[in-house]
């Protein structure tokens, strides 16, 4: 078994798309529109094969209190190298994206750095 996608309700659905265009290489789909309910979807493909799907729809709430939650908290990318975390992390940095923590080596031996990408969601890149 293989977990094939993710899937995260945003509310600037475009901007969420072309966020993880630009930075991880994702290609997407062409977005699919519900019109009768107003659900809006675009699928993410990685060259791992992992998908991540991106959605919204008339009606979201905002109910995001705490990182310190259960559910979902964040989703971690692998770039392949610890230049490569260096580089997107000074990217990302540059480009008006808050790095919440790293780059660095976890105590646990992890080279990670955080990000908060769009809508606040939390990205970790990782080697």
């Amino acid at each position: 078994m293989k977990i094939d996608h993710l899937a995260v309700y945003v509310h600037d659905l475009d901007g969420a798309r072309d966020f993880f265009v630009r930075y991880f290489e994702a290609k997407s789909n062409e977005m699919y529109h519900n019109t009768k309910t107003g659900f809006r979807s675009y699928f993410l493909s990685f060259d791992s094969g992992c998908r991540l799907e991106i959605m919204t729809r008339p009606g979201l709430v905002e109910e995001r209190t705490s990182d310190l939650r259960y559910g979902y908290i964040h989703f971690a990318v692998s770039v392949g190298s610890k230049e490569r975390v260096d580089a997107l992390t000074e990217r990302l940095r540059n480009d008006g994206y808050e790095v919440l923590s790293g780059p660095r080596t976890t105590g646990d031996g992890c080279y990670e750095s955080w990000v908060t990408g769009p809508e606040n969601n939390l990205v970790e890149i990782t080697v």
